[in-house]
């Protein structure tokens, strides 16, 4: 399994345009959101518990345990954002078709197209497109860039740094 420096690495060199790491820190929470949504359906109580068992639940526990592994403090911390967004995926998923489709294939939708603006920008495709990892590396990169902005990890942006370069500000022609 590659490391953490490893994989944001990977992710990072998709990423060296500001503005298209900019457009990830709305586009990815929407995408990683309307996938919890749209597989909040169905859901099956656990018992007399209360909670709710769906694919979203499995999808979201294996990947905090992959996150985990790769690195524990941001495995926690997503796991904490995957928790809200079950939770509201879970109440959607228990209102009306329309609402539940409508909130999930919207922020779907409109996520991506944000996504595609900031590939636009960078000139370059997706890294998933290269590499399906990155459909799940795109969130962890999110929150690592995050992080990066408010000094935390430093060690982390180094490293990645040092394989894919610095961030750039400023254009630069696009060209996919």
């Amino acid at each position: 399994m590659k490391t953490l420096v490893d994989q944001l690495a990977q992710y990072a060199e998709y990423h060296r345009d500001g503005r298209n790491i900019q457009t990830h820190f709305v586009g990815v929470p929407m995408i990683l959101f309307a996938v919890v949504i749209l597989l909040s359906r169905p859901g099956w109580a656990w018992g007399d518990s209360g909670l709710v068992v769906s694919p979203a639940v499995l999808a979201a526990l294996a990947a905090s345990v992959y996150y985990m592994l790769l690195d524990t403090r941001y495995g926690i911390a997503l796991a904490v954002v995957l928790g809200g967004m079950l939770s509201v995926g879970v109440w959607l998923a228990q209102q009306t078709t329309a609402l539940w489709l409508g909130w999930g294939v919207g922020l779907f939708v409109v996520g991506w197209v944000i996504q595609f603006v900031g590939h636009y920008w960078e000139g370059r495709k997706p890294a998933f497109m290269d590499d399906i990892v990155g459909l799940l590396i795109g969130p962890l990169f999110v929150l690592a860039e995050m992080g990066f902005a408010l000094g935390l990890r430093k060690e982390v942006q180094q490293a990645i740094e040092a394989r894919s370069g610095p961030v750039r500000h400023g254009a630069r022609p696009a060209s996919l």
